[in-house]
């Protein structure tokens, strides 16, 4: 165990020793092992956008065995995805630690206040041997209190039998604007509710330097902040999550350029991000290109 590693299991010695050794074993997963840093592969964009959106522009994807396969040859730290897919690679892939997806929301209904349904359960986790749950949360639906309630009664369950806890917190309802969802203050308090709900790693957008309540503007404003650059920003949201005593990673995002990608993953590094969640931007080049990707990005967060 390196000394990074240690440091931050330390920060969750209130946790049994199971959900640490998951921890433990993200942390000391792939080629960042030992870094403290994290490069997850999540699939779970067919159940939330469609298949045809998600695996068309990149037709292999639509095989199951794909994308476990693609997180081994990068190197990534973990695979997240839902209940169907986790099934698939399970026995095929004993090596990779799992994070099954508990809750999922398609987009064939449009609704401003979405609730995502319970797709699998901490037994489905178990059964398929994840070394963690994973679970959305919408800050600002409301349906909010609803979905709380679902996390610490799972994250209860999982703990209890040493499964580690991911939250994608993500803001969103009928008082959010779109550019709300990404705002700097408004991706802190999407942390600091994860951070609170007892999320081990938590899952926000890379903020923007949107400012979505006056009250927020207003301190920033006064403390003489700076919201001026990415670094800047993701620091803020590190320090949102217990001072950055919670690890802390943030997604990709649609589809860009390499050169877009790596200049974000670079603001988060330098912001003292725990690292990414990488999906679309990586399974969506073929398997070569992604792995390049996948390894330039994981380059930069062991400091290379």
């Amino acid at each position: 165990m390196t000394d990074r590693v240690r440091e931050i299991l330390s920060w969750y010695s209130h946790r049994n020793a199971g959900v640490r050794e998951k921890l433990y074993r993200f942390m000391m997963t792939g080629r960042l092992a030992g870094t403290g840093k994290l490069v997850i592969l999540p699939v779970d964009q067919g159940f939330e956008h469609g298949p045809l959106r998600t695996y068309l522009p990149n037709e292999p994807t639509f095989d199951p065995m794909y994308h476990p396969q693609l997180a081994l040859d990068a190197g990534c730290n973990a695979y997240a995805a839902p209940l169907g897919f986790i099934e698939e690679a399970a026995e095929k892939y004993p090596q990779l630690p799992f994070i099954l997806k508990l809750n999922n929301h398609d987009v064939l209904h449009k609704d401003t206040d979405p609730i995502p349904a319970i797709t699998g359960s901490v037994d489905d986790a178990l059964r398929v041997g994840a070394a963690g749950i994973g679970f959305t949360i919408y800050p600002g639906s409301l349906m909010r209190e609803t979905m709380y309630q679902q996390l610490r009664e799972l994250i209860e369950e999982a703990h209890a039998v040493g499964l580690a806890a991911v939250v994608w917190s993500y803001p969103r309802g009928e008082d959010l604007q779109k550019d709300d969802e990404t705002a700097v203050d408004v991706s802190c308090y999407a942390a600091q509710i994860a951070a609170q709900m007892g999320a081990d790693i938590i899952k926000v957008k890379p903020p923007k330097k949107h400012i979505a309540q006056d009250a927020n503007k207003k301190v920033i404003e006064e403390t003489g902040t700076s919201i001026e650059t990415l670094e800047e920003r993701i620091r803020l949201v590190v320090r949102s999550a217990f001072e950055g005593r919670r690890i802390v990673i943030f997604s990709g995002g649609g589809k860009g350029t390499d050169e877009s990608v790596l200049e974000a993953i670079t603001g988060i590094h330098k912001g003292g991000g725990f690292g990414s969640i990488i999906g679309r931007n990586s399974f969506q080049r073929p398997k070569e290109e992604a792995v390049k990707l996948l390894n330039k990005i994981m380059d930069i967060y062991a400091g290379k």
